[in-house]
């Protein structure tokens, strides 16, 4: 079935895409969330109208993710957990405590823009990547201490 993205969607495509999906993955999720549009004649031919707007404020979106990500980038977050004597932690650090970090910084993100690849579970410098746009990514480095 195919459908016009409403919003970017991770590994299927940009807003305003028009793109391939399974008829119940559009029906049950990306239809009603509105997320995606059902790619009729007459829609295709409203978003084609719309296309300029969405590429404008696309490109505004990406400066202003671009700014941000020099933002975050120039920071280094320190955090403490408990850890053990070998060095791994009791639990392991969250993206809500990453987000809570940059908030205090005065940057807003959210949560699910955080990607800690496999966890962050042991003391230590790490680097955490951090979506902001489709096309820009910043990458956040945060030292893990143990807590006294």
């Amino acid at each position: 079935m195919k459908v016009i993205l409403l919003s970017d969607l991770r590994h299927r495509g940009r807003r305003g895409q028009v793109v391939d999906v399974k008829p119940g993955y559009a029906r049950n999720f990306l239809l009603p969330q509105g997320i995606a549009l059902e790619a009729t004649p007459g829609n295709l031919k409203y978003f084609d109208h719309q296309k300029k707007k969405i590429e404008a404020r696309h490109e505004s979106e990406r400066e202003v993710a671009a700014g941000v990500a020099a933002a975050i980038s120039a920071l280094r977050l320190s955090l403490r957990k408990r850890a053990m004597e070998n060095g791994s932690l009791y639990g392991s650090v969250t993206a809500g405590e990453v987000v809570d970090m940059l908030a205090a910084q005065g940057i807003e993100i959210d949560r699910r823009q955080v990607d800690l690849g496999g966890g962050i579970k042991a003391l230590g410098e790490h680097v955490v990547r951090i979506d902001l746009h489709s096309e820009v990514v910043a990458e956040l480095p945060v030292t893990v201490e143990a807590e006294e």
